[in-house]
């Protein structure tokens, strides 16, 4: 039925115009934005979740921040160790030239003074973003437990590590956790003496392993070695044997022995099963024993120059090794390179952990790098519109477009052609 009053054609024509306007303004939309889902109205699942994973992307980028803050600080705090190593080293090494016969003690203190000197100057450098982690505050006291100082009020220092959403949603940030107590902080800044530098020698006992094998401490025997009723012959390996002053020696599990450590003499026994010799039990410290320290006899101010400070009866400084002269200056020295040897030991340790600590910062920045890569990767599969299909589609759609043009032309020339028929 032909109408001058109603053109189905046209309306049909218009309303497909309509539709590929419509059609053309998303498409058009998608290769403006680069995007598939740019709104919550184009599919509101698929927005959602890109939202929220852009947001987590966005905390995973401040994590990245906080990790390249961590890094930094634990390189710091590794160079400086490894530097305060290299100078505890030189230490020693001027400790063990001091000990040939004949050395000018005082001419090397003078180099150990400066030494120490630069200890101190490498610690208190070892700073960044304001935290000094070889030099802190950790209420140095002594512990009876652990027999020497420890540290009252250690401190705990996190670097944020990652971000993570569980399946209900919840968030939350992990860290990594550095602990600064009496095993890695260098200088104990309470007047404590906890820290590895400024921790005093231990008076009169030296730390051994029991018969099975356990860290323990036994007591120095100052008196046997000046006993004028007996002698004592070394027999190798450290090992001293006691006889009397005839020269007779009672060998075996009868006998009496010494092990040397550290200078100092401590009873041994001699082990008929394992066929060797071992601290006697008697000469080991309870293990709520307190051991007793010397003053001012740490790393970084031991005097090599004042020796008799270190052997007088009831001096301060006294390192509890026997009675005054009868110490003599080889003993000493032995303890002092002893002393710092495992004070070097415990920088080692210390060195090793910040560097397993920087090694998991390294790994974790890796990892959250690539797991930020595959949120983007992700949220881009959801999201992101594919340009070749959609430059296709708009190449189609005005292509459409032009025909429901023309078609709309033809469908309005309909009441044209009507009047030609009242002609």
């Amino acid at each position: 039925m032909t109408s001058i009053l109603t053109n189905i054609a046209a309306m049909s024509a218009l309303q497909t115009l309509r539709q590929l306007g419509s059609d053309m303004e998303k498409t058009q939309a998608h290769v403006s934005s680069g995007l598939r889902v740019g709104s919550a109205s184009d599919n509101a699942a698929y927005w959602s979740i890109a939202t929220t994973m852009r947001s987590d992307n966005g905390a995973l980028s401040a994590v990245q921040d906080a990790l390249g803050l961590g890094a930094a600080k634990v390189d710091t705090a590794y160079s400086a160790m490894e530097s305060a190593i290299d100078v505890v080293q030189e230490i020693k090494n001027k400790l063990v030239a001091a000990s040939e016969a004949g050395v000018d003690k005082a001419k090397i203190q003078e180099e150990i003074t400066q030494l120490q000197n630069q200890l101190k100057s490498v610690a208190s450098s070892a700073s960044f973003s304001g935290e000094n982690w070889l030099q802190a505050d950790i209420g140095g006291k002594q512990d009876s437990n652990a027999y020497l100082a420890v540290a009252g009020d250690a401190i705990t220092k996190q670097i944020v590590g990652s971000f993570t959403r569980d399946a209900q949603g919840n968030v939350a940030i992990r860290t990594v956790t550095v602990k600064l107590d009496e095993s890695n902080v260098l200088f104990d800044l309470s007047g404590g003496d906890a820290g590895i530098l400024d921790a005093n020698a231990a008076k009169g006992v030296r730390a051994v392993k029991d018969t099975s094998g356990i860290d323990r401490y036994a007591r120095v025997n100052t008196s046997a070695r000046n006993d004028t009723t007996a002698v004592y012959k070394d027999i190798g390996g450290d090992i001293w044997i006691k006889g009397d002053t005839l020269g007779n020696f009672t060998e075996g599990s009868t006998g009496s022995y010494l092990v040397k450590v550290g200078g100092g003499y401590v009873d041994a026994v001699y082990s008929t099963g394992a066929k060797e010799y071992q601290i006697s039990t008697a000469a080991l410290l309870a293990t709520n024993a307190t051991i007793t320290l010397a003053t001012g006899v740490s790393v970084s101010e031991l005097d090599i120059s004042k020796l008799d400070d270190y052997r007088k009866t009831g001096g301060a400084k006294n390192l509890g090794m026997g009675d005054g002269t009868n110490v003599t200056d080889d003993q000493l020295m032995d303890y002092l390179i002893s002393f710092v040897d495992g004070q070097l030991e415990k920088m080692t340790s210390a060195a090793a952990k910040l560097g397993s600590v920087s090694m998991r910062i390294n790994m974790q920045e890796d990892f959250v790098n690539k797991l930020s890569d595959s949120i983007d990767s992700g949220v881009g599969r959801l999201v992101d519109a594919e340009m070749n299909e959609e430059s296709t589609k708009l190449k189609a759609l005005q292509t459409q477009q032009q025909l429901a043009i023309q078609s709309l032309s033809i469908a309005n020339s309909d009441s044209q052609n009507i009047l030609s028929l009242f002609r």
